[in-house]
């Protein structure tokens, strides 16, 4: 049995503590309360972290300055002390020298403070100098004033009398370090000449009691986060309840629940917020709920009036079918007019049923009756059926799609009523230009596209175009008629196969509508067989505007690929010729 590998070890940690880590951001993203306890401890941390280091500096630089003032006074008295020392007439040198050395060595045994050494330097040029001496504390390495920097002697043989100091870090025996501090000066000892001074203190005792201020400090600072983030704790808490209660009531208002309300407790601020919230609901309740009766009468309205109106617009249609059959025993006058009589009632009859269907969109009403179909054949038909209507108006419809079916569960009424709303619009904006209709499909969707050439719209026009009796130019006049709701209802009938309607234009380029449609009913859309903008736009890598449901970036799709045929008259679909790709106009 193999153990794992260290490396494998560290990559499972590397995972665990990326995981942990976002794991932790997601959660500081959704909650507000820990957002607020975390600051306040990391802005506490700072705050009490930057004054216990000032205090610490403070603490430090008091400590050192009054033994500092302590040290200055013990090395002055040592000094008199080493001025006053005996020199009869007729003594020779080791009688000096064994007189200041016993002196030192008493100086450094019964110091009152801490004392690691004391040493004698002659002065260079002292003639009458008898010696160096030194004396180090018992059980202390021995001290030569050589450790000292070159600055620091010669500042001290310069002074005049007058005292300077150094900081110095003292070794022990075994091989740690200990602050020091060391005086000098320089004195005159009869019969010795004048000699430079120092007095090497120890600072152990005042590092212990900085160090324990520090410790004390850090606990205290450690308490002291702790006990802020438990109140900031407990403060967002009683601020965030509310905001929490709120959310939650917002949600289930979004939801639908409008009887939903947030409860009232004192008088505060946050007492006034919930009940100012409680009355926006009541209001957004009453306004939702007068809003809805006003939609369900209008809604009403339409579908009676629509109702009634068949049956005397029935009667008129068949007294102008009656007219116009005979209006060639009438005079010109009366032949116009039974014509203009003919082509209105159509078109009333068209803006009946159109608004009934949107009625029945609008009350939920509208059901799917799907089966499966070849999309191109349905797309077939309702080309055959507007190729008069097409050649009449000058127009060339392009049939563009592989030789394949194009199976998809829909319902075939409502798809070719979205086709031919689609063609109609093309035909009434495309300028005489040929007008091209792609269908292809992948695993998941079939997509149909009508692209003119003409007008075009711009971005605000293309967020508009599914909006009920919009028109882009409201002075250009209808050539094919028409009730204005045409792509509303259109977009309604991908709605209800979960599919996508999308437009596009650009001014002078054209347009293009894009219907993208689910093979099996109830799947969602990710992609679509079909390129928007299309292939052929002058301006592909410009940002799209799209309009309907399901909105996707640019070139969301490859454009299909396989054999084509072009038909500019009766819609064919050829095999491919082996061996290239077929185009027939």
């Amino acid at each position: 049995m193999s153990r794992p590998s260290l490396a494998g070890v560290a990559r499972g940690s590397g995972r665990a503590t990326v995981a942990a880590g976002a794991a932790a951001v997601r959660f500081a993203r959704k909650s507000l309360q820990f957002r607020v306890v975390v600051s306040t401890m990391i802005l506490t941390t700072v705050a009490v972290f930057g004054v216990g280091s000032w205090m610490s500096e403070q603490v430090a630089d008091g400590l050192f300055q009054t033994r500092l003032a302590s040290a200055s006074k013990q090395a002055d008295t040592m000094a008199r002390s080493l001025q006053s020392v005996a020199n009869p007439s007729g003594s020779n040198q080791d009688d000096v020298t064994q007189a200041l050395q016993a002196t030192m060595q008493n100086q450094v045994t019964t110091a009152t403070l801490p004392l690691r050494a004391v040493a004698l330097r002659p002065v260079p040029g002292n003639a009458t100098a008898v010696g160096n001496f030194s004396a180090v504390s018992p059980n202390q390495p021995a001290f030569s004033v050589g450790q000292l920097t070159p600055e620091f002697l010669k500042a001290v043989a310069t002074s005049g009398g007058t005292q300077r100091y150094q900081s110095i870090a003292l070794t022990t025996y075994d091989g740690s370090s200990r602050p020091g501090l060391v005086i000098g000066t320089l004195i005159t000892i009869p019969g010795a000449g004048q000699y430079q001074f120092y007095v090497v203190s120890d600072l152990s005792n005042e590092q212990g009691t900085l160090s324990l201020v520090e410790r004390s400090m850090l606990v205290a600072a450690l308490i002291l986060v702790v006990l802020v983030g438990a109140v900031a704790w407990v403060v967002a808490r009683i601020v965030v309840r509310p905001v929490r209660a709120a959310a939650d009531v917002s949600q289930e208002l979004a939801a639908g629940d409008l009887g939903q309300r947030l409860r009232v407790r004192g008088t505060d601020d946050l007492a006034v917020l919930a009940a100012s919230f409680n009355h926006m609901a009541t209001n957004l309740q009453d306004q939702i709920t007068r809003l809805e009766n006003l939609s369900a009468l209008q809604q009403r309205f339409v579908s009676d009036v629509s109702h009634e109106l068949r049956t005397p617009l029935t009667t008129i249609r068949v007294a102008a079918d009656m007219i116009y059959e005979s209006r060639d025993e009438l005079d010109p006058m009366s032949q116009r007019s039974a014509e203009l009589l003919h082509s209105q009632v159509q078109r009333f009859e068209l803006l009946l049923a159109d608004l009934l269907e949107i009625s029945r969109f609008d009350s939920g009403a509208a059901d799917l009756d799907a089966e499966a179909v070849d999309m191109l054949a349905v797309v077939g038909r309702v080309i055959e059926n507007n190729q008069v209507l097409a050649e009449r108006s000058g127009y060339e419809l392009k049939l563009h799609a592989a030789a394949t079916p194009y199976m998809a569960d829909v319902d075939a009424r409502r798809i070719e009523r979205i086709v031919r709303n689609l063609i109609v619009n093309a035909l009434e904006h495309g300028e005489n230009k040929p007008i091209d209709i792609y269908v292809a499909a992948d695993a998941d969707a079939v997509a149909v596209s009508v692209r003119d050439h003409g007008v075009g719209m711009d971005r605000q026009q293309v967020r508009r175009v599914f909006d009920r009796f919009w028109r882009a130019d409201p002075a250009r006049p209808r050539t094919l008629g028409g009730s204005g709701l045409g792509l509303a209802i259109a977009l309604e009938d991908a709605h209800l196969h979960s599919g996508w309607l999308q437009a596009w234009g650009r001014p002078g380029q054209g347009a293009c509508f894009r219907l993208t449609i689910p093979r099996r009913s109830g799947h969602d859309l990710t992609s679509s067989p079909l390129p928007l903008p299309p292939a052929d736009a002058a301006d592909p890598d410009d940002s799209v505007d799209l309009s309907g449901t399901g909105m996707m970036n640019e070139d969301d799709a490859a454009p299909p690929a396989g054999p084509w045929t072009q038909t500019g008259s009766m819609p064919r679909i050829a095999a491919p010729e082996e061996g290239g790709d077929r185009n027939e106009k």
